[in-house]
């Protein structure tokens, strides 16, 4: 049996084309647990917390109960069961049944043996659904939340296509090694240091490898625009969440201050990015309300 394709095949639900990682951050919880704990069951009293906070920090902007994965991940064949004292079946995704003594969850008994059994299982399903849901410069912050440990060489994508590797060049270039955001432009003998090309839309959902979902950031602000703390208007200004938090002067002159402020463009005769993206990343990442401008 192909694991990590029947993993990549468990049904999300999306309202209105909103991404819904609510699944996979499940999976993703439990992978660790398997990781630390082996195969014995998660009492929803146990996951909920962690599982609301990985809702919270990676799942979409509108806020989503930790009941709702929990109880609709056991309608994929073979990925995760739901008990009860009174036996196998979900009580439903409410938090008050669910937080019922004795309501648990695990992963499938096959999968938990396939785990045992084939070494690097795990980390291709846990790569796998990371590919297939998030942004690269997530991975690092989802797998420390889930309690993941995926050390070692990194695996192909089996989900994505590879990278255009011309994308990032052509991305700093247009903006002329400058940060869009903040006009940070380092160069260590003559080489960008921490100068990225950050996509708008994300490739999991269909974002290309091109000047019109790209923009050259440093490394703090592609970071940000990825967790939704930064965004930008079809205006081409910054905007920043009112939920972001920064007591020091750093965050306010770094973050903060740039709320309002215009985004560098790219060279004159290049393509900006297109409203289609900013929309997209507006509605699906950007954690809204936007802070007035500075």
């Amino acid at each position: 049996m192909d694991w990590v394709e029947r993993v990549l095949g468990i049904r999300q639900y999306e309202r209105h084309g909103e991404r819904a990682p609510h699944k996979p951050l499940l999976l993703l919880h439990a992978l660790g647990r398997f990781q630390r704990d082996g195969a014995g069951p998660i009492p929803f009293s146990a996951a909920e917390t962690p599982l609301r906070r990985l809702l919270h920090e990676f799942g979409p902007p509108r806020a989503t109960s930790p009941g709702y994965p929990f109880h609709h991940l056991a309608n994929d064949d073979l990925i995760w069961v739901v008990e009860t004292p009174a036996g196998p079946g979900s009580p439903g995704s409410g938090l008050t049944a669910l937080r019922e003594p004795g309501v648990q969850g695990r992963l499938h008994p096959d999968l938990a043996v396939a785990l045992a059994e084939r070494p690097g299982l795990l980390t291709q399903i846990a790569r796998a659904l990371l590919d297939a849901n998030f942004e690269p410069s997530l991975h690092g912050d989802i797998c420390q939340e889930a309690g993941l440990d995926l050390d070692g060489a990194a695996l192909p994508s089996p989900v994505l296509p590879a990278r255009d590797p011309a994308f990032r060049l052509a991305v700093l270039e247009a903006y002329e090694f400058s940060c869009a955001f903040c006009d940070y432009d380092g160069l260590l003998d003559g080489v960008a240091v921490r100068l990225d090309a950050a996509h708008l839309r994300w490739r999991a959902y269909g974002g290309p490898d091109d000047l019109v979902n790209g923009l050259c950031l440093c490394a703090l602000h592609h970071r940000l625009l990825d967790r939704g703390v930064m965004g930008l208007t079809r205006d081409r200004t910054v905007t920043v969440s009112r939920k972001f938090m920064g007591r020091g002067q750093a965050a306010r002159s770094l973050v903060q201050a740039l709320s309002g402020r215009p985004v560098r463009a790219p060279q004159p005769g290049l393509p900006g990015v297109e409203p289609e993206h900013i929309d997209w990343h507006t509605a699906q990442v950007f954690r809204t309300p936007a802070r007035t401008a500075a």
